[in-house]
Parts: structure tokens; sequence; C-alpha cells
């Protein structure tokens, strides 16, 4: 059953042809330790907060609300620093024949690394928090950086870039086709590689890489959950570009949950929603959405799905969810200023779009269809995960206090 109304949520329950699902094990609770174990070295790494709503959840009707707050992760204000620099290690290991397990930051930033290794150079492309995290990885591992950006790509986020000491473009181009412009110059470049998480036939290894180190932002929630006294929750809804961060976190779960997994839901801008085109064609095949991918949520914004991640998405996700712009700017509203008693999340554009979706479904009857297809009830234990902080301050500002967006 497919829901469209002018504006609203559009919704596609899964119902394609199951594959293999032999993508599944780029996500073991094997690898992703081995991710997590990488960035526990960082003498920067803490574990994110996981906040508890309970205020929101009795508000909204719910059993429980956690949302993993992103924001202060590495200092960076966003998760995606995790899997690019788990696959630069990833990389310089292959190259070294060594194990990842090795590639500890004293090593990495050690004289004899430098004397065994020598330099790379890393390319990526980014709406800003995937380059972001590369260029300080680099940055702090003694690398370099190329990333190029996409027109309409903010100035904050630039310069946010350029103060890693990356060389940073912002190019007249989609984002997509950012991705191809990296790639080219990488495959010219003397020991040059590109890091980024959209996989494609023949480019799959590094892809899984990056999944693979998001896993560390899922093993800790779920670590957190058990330490409130939830063992397993009963949702999880999670935001999706390419599709490689909605891969780690439900590869991650349906692994340590094999016999038991939560009902996923996957969530896309509506003006990139290549996922959910997927899913409604329904015949187990990607789609590929073009054009400018205009959307508040930059970093959603991306056409072409990364083919290891939609193998694991359409054999374990419930519902595909295509957001109008106004979903986000609700949740940004809602964590931001939060029900008394309950932490404030500072989430950006990217990362509130779940709490926004949340309040739809649970608020009005307009959803009641997509609400009871995927069992959301008092009783059910939901996990969001709001992936970057306020990264566009001027942007944050115009949705918090200028109402851009509004509902209405």
């Amino acid at each position: 059953m497919v829901r469209i109304m002018r504006d609203s949520i559009k919704w596609v329950a899964n119902q394609m042809p199951k594959s293999d699902d032999r993508q599944l094990s780029i996500m073991s609770l094997g690898n992703v330790a081995k991710a997590r174990f990488f960035h526990s070295s960082f003498p920067q790494y803490s574990i994110t907060p996981l906040a508890r709503l309970d205020g929101m959840a009795k508000y909204l009707g719910l059993g429980g609300l956690f949302v993993k707050d992103e924001s202060f992760r590495f200092g960076l204000n966003a998760f995606k620093v995790l899997g690019g620099s788990f696959a630069m290690a990833r990389y310089i290991a292959k190259e070294m024949g060594r194990d990842v397990s090795e590639m500890t930051y004293d090593y990495l930033t050690s004289e004899a690394f430098r004397q065994e290794f020598g330099h790379a150079t890393f390319f990526t492309a980014t709406d800003g928090n995937h380059g972001r995290g590369v260029a300080w990885a680099a940055h702090k591992l003694g690398q370099k950086a190329v990333v190029h950006m996409p027109k309409g790509s903010s100035q904050a986020r630039y310069e946010n870039i350029k103060k890693e000491g990356a060389q940073v473009t912002i190019e007249d181009v989609n984002y997509d086709d950012c991705v191809r412009m990296a790639a080219a110059e990488a495959a010219e470049t003397k020991h040059g590689v590109v890091v980024q998480d959209t996989a494609w036939e023949g480019y799959e290894e590094i892809p899984s890489w990056i999944m693979q180190g998001y896993g560390t932002m899922a093993n800790e929630a779920a670590e957190q959950l058990r330490q409130m006294g939830i063992n397993r929750p009963t949702h999880v809804f999670v935001q999706a570009g390419v599709g490689s961060l909605a891969g780690a976190v439900i590869g991650y779960f349906t692994n340590l949950f094999p016999n038991d997994p939560p009902t996923f839901v996957v969530m896309e801008a509506r003006a990139a929603d290549c996922l959910y085109q997927g899913a409604l064609a329904g015949d187990g095949n990607p789609r590929i959405v073009e054009g400018d991918l205009k959307t508040i949520m930059a970093g959603l914004a991306c056409g072409e799905p990364n083919i290891l991640s939609w193998d694991i998405l359409r054999n374990h996700v419930s519902a595909f969810l295509s957001c109008p712009d106004w979903v986000s700017a609700r949740g940004m509203r809602m964590l931001g200023v939060p029900v008394k008693g309950d932490p404030t999340v500072i989430s950006g554009e990217s990362g509130a779009v779940g709490m926004g979706v949340i309040a739809a479904l649970m608020e009005t009857d307009e959803y009641q269809d997509l609400r009871e297809a995927i069992g959301l009830d008092r009783f059910s234990q939901v996990l969001l995960f709001s992936t970057e902080g306020n990264t566009d301050p001027m942007k944050f500002r115009k949705v918090l206090w200028d109402g851009e967006y509004p509902t209405v």
C-alpha cells in the first residue's frame, strides 16, 4: 500500500523479493568490534550520548524514545568521521599487508609508520560532514585530503573542511557528479584513493569499510540501551542518503538480534528519495533520482544508492518513507525545545527527520495506516539517530528562531 498526499510523508511497505542476503555479513559483530576498537584508540574518542526522551515518549504515546546524539562525535558535530577514518585505516592496513587491528592511532601517528607507509591522498565528495571527517582524519594521521562539494553547499561547512587542511572546492554540479569527479582525480593521482560511501560496480570494498565504521555508533547505542534496561529496541528509524548509514545500522541490529530483529523504517528527503523509488517499483532493483536534489536535508541529498546497502535494506526494512522538508524542520524544533525534564538535542537538518516522522505518525490520524502497518504503539521502544548537530549555524537559527519550513 502506498500513501500519497500533497506535501505529506509518502510511504511504501516493503514487498520486494528477497536476495541471498550476502551483504549482511559486512556488518557482522566481529567487523563492528574491530571498528570500535580502532575508534577507541583515538585520544579524542568518547561515547556520544543517548538521549532518553521520557517526556516526549509520554506526550506522543510511546513506551520509550531514545535519540543517539552525534553532535558530540570527535568534536566534529556529526557521525560521518566514523566511516571515513575506519576506511582509511583498512586501506592502509591492506596496502601494508597488515590487519586493521594493528592500525591504532598511536601507530598511525608514529615515525615508524611514516617510514614504512609514507603518504596517500584521499579524495572524496561531500555535502559537508563526510568531507570534514575525511579531512580531519587525514590531518590527524599525517595524510592528504582533497574534497569536492556540490553546488549550493553551505559556506560554513566549506570553511570547516578547509580548517582541517584539506584542498576543498565547491563545484557547479550535484553530489553524484562530485563523486565521479573525485573518483577520476584519484585514479590519476599517485597513491590516490577515493573514500566514498556510494558503492558501484567495481568499487565496493571501501564503501563496505565505511559502513563498518558507522557500526561504532550503532554498537554504542545498543550498549547504552541495555544499560538503561532496554534489551532490544522494538523500532529503529534511520535516515538515508545513498543508504550506507541505514544499511550499517540495520545490518548491525539484524546481526545482533538475528532471531527477533527490530522493525526497521528508512526515511529520505523528498528531493532525493532513490530508495523509496526502488521500493515503490517493487522489483528489487535500485532506482536513481537525478537533478539538483535540492532539500534542506543536505546530508541526504544523494540520488544514487549504495548497492551494498540496498541489498541489506531490501531484505530487512519494513517501510520506506519520502519526507518533505517540513518534517525535518519540525524535528529540529522538537528536539531543540524539548518536553520539560527531557535533555536538549541540538539536531541539524539531516539529523532530525526521525523526530519529525515519529511526531507526525503519532499525532495525527493521517498516518494511522502506516502506524498500524509497523506496529507503533504505547509499548514501542523507539531508537532514532541524530546524525549531526548545527553544522550550518545560520540555517539552524532560521529554522528554530525564524520558523523556516513551517508544518502548515
